[in-house]
């Protein structure tokens, strides 16, 4: 076969084959061409398999997001409870070291009572409950806010009146009112001060 003319605008193809001869032939122009109809059946069948690739991706993001979520309800319940757990522990261990103090609150009670109580016994007793206090309050990480011989500080103290004094400085804690404290490093209550001011 030496050549192949197509002339388009005629649809007409002419062979020329070796022998010299040649032949003329209508030329279809769409044949090769896939119909319409089938081309709409391809890309139907091509959207559909899309759509359902898309359906079983969101499905399975759907049961990834579930399962998430219930992984994070179970974290939260789960976390509540720890919480609740550990405070209930906290406030036992607390309170069994508050006993000792009512066991010499019922004592210093008890002797009081008696036919040979006097104030001096009674004062001793008092200062030993006091000081069982404060050891079994520190144990839980209470301390007390020193005001002798400091500045008045507002994220420690409340002032609750001045005075005038010329020997010590403006600003200066005169008195102590009632006693501050801080657990952990924050002010849990501060103290009441009197504070000089001079002018």
């Amino acid at each position: 076969m030496k050549g192949v003319e197509n002339l388009a605008d005629e649809k007409k193809v002419v062979i020329d084959n070796e022998d010299g001869d040649s032949a003329e032939i209508n030329a279809d122009l769409t044949a090769g061409k896939v119909p319409e109809e089938i081309l709409e059946e391809v890309a139907q069948d091509d959207s559909q398999v899309e759509i359902e690739n898309l359906k079983n991706e969101l499905s399975a993001k759907n049961d990834r997001l579930l399962r998430l979520q219930a992984d994070f309800d179970n974290f939260r319940k789960r976390t509540a409870k720890e919480k609740t757990d550990l405070a209930a522990t906290i406030e036992q261990s607390f309170l069994k070291d508050l006993l000792p103090l009512l066991d010499n609150l019922s004592r210093a009670s008890e002797a009081a009572e008696g036919e040979n109580s006097d104030a001096e016994t009674l004062r001793k007793g008092i200062e030993m409950i006091k000081k069982e206090t404060v050891a079994a309050l520190g144990k839980h990480g209470l301390e007390t806010i020193d005001t002798k011989d400091k500045m008045f500080d507002p994220n420690f103290h409340q002032a609750v009146g001045s005075v005038q004094d010329e020997t010590k400085e403006d600003g200066a804690i005169a008195a102590e009112f009632q006693r501050g404290y801080i657990a952990y490093g924050k002010v849990i209550r501060p103290s009441m001060v009197q504070v000089v001011n001079n002018s």
